[in-house]
Formats: structure tokens, sequence, C-alpha cells
């Protein structure tokens, strides 16, 4: 993880296993219905451009956020976008979901 605040940071998929069951972080995943309705990482919520204005309105701005796409790229867009507003501690998931599936396949909600 790095510490700049004018930018998101990176979680790797093991640190994002180590604090999950603490729930102090949030997991937004940002993949299509049919990909996350197919499996995502417990309690993830689905973030999509209908409930994204729902989602920032109603979030606690300094919770940990992190965001997970399928891959790790998409994601890092999202995060920067979250942190354009007021969200104060946003990360990328690096790798992904297809990472996340690669080492966690039995922490898998469907």
């Amino acid at each position: 993880m790095t510490d700049n605040q004018s930018s998101f940071k990176h979680m790797q998929v093991d640190e994002l296993h180590a604090v999950l069951e603490s729930k102090s972080h949030v997991v937004v995943d940002i993949r299509d219905e049919t990909s996350f309705s197919n499996g995502r990482i417990t309690d993830a919520l689905h973030l999509t451009n209908e409930n994204l204005a729902d989602f920032v309105r109603d979030a606690d701005l300094d919770a940990p956020v992190v965001v997970c796409c399928y891959h790790g790229h998409s994601s890092q867009q999202a995060a920067q976008f979250l942190l354009s507003q007021d969200f104060t501690d946003v990360y990328s998931l690096d790798g992904g979901f297809t990472q996340w599936q690669l080492q966690y396949p039995d922490n898998i909600a469907r």
C-alpha cells in the first residue's frame, strides 16, 4: 500500500483477505451484473452507474473503500473518481476479482 493522499492506493488480494473479517473496509465491485451475480468477494457491493449517486450520498466518506474490477485496471479509474467525490481512503484491488478467484476460491459469494 502507498500513502499518497492525492491518489488512490493499491491493495493486494492477500491484504484484502486479511482485513475482510473485521468488516473495516467496504468492497465495491464494478464488474457487469452477470459477472457480479456469478461470483463476487463476500459482502462486496455492486457499484453501477445507476446506484453510484446513492452510494456516494449514503457512504461514510472516511471508511476505507476497496474497488474491485476484473483485473485491477478499471478499478484504478473508479478509485480515483471516488477520491474526487471526497472519499478519503480508497484502494484499487491489484489483480481484481480474477486474482481473488485464483487465491481464494472458497471465499466467493454467489
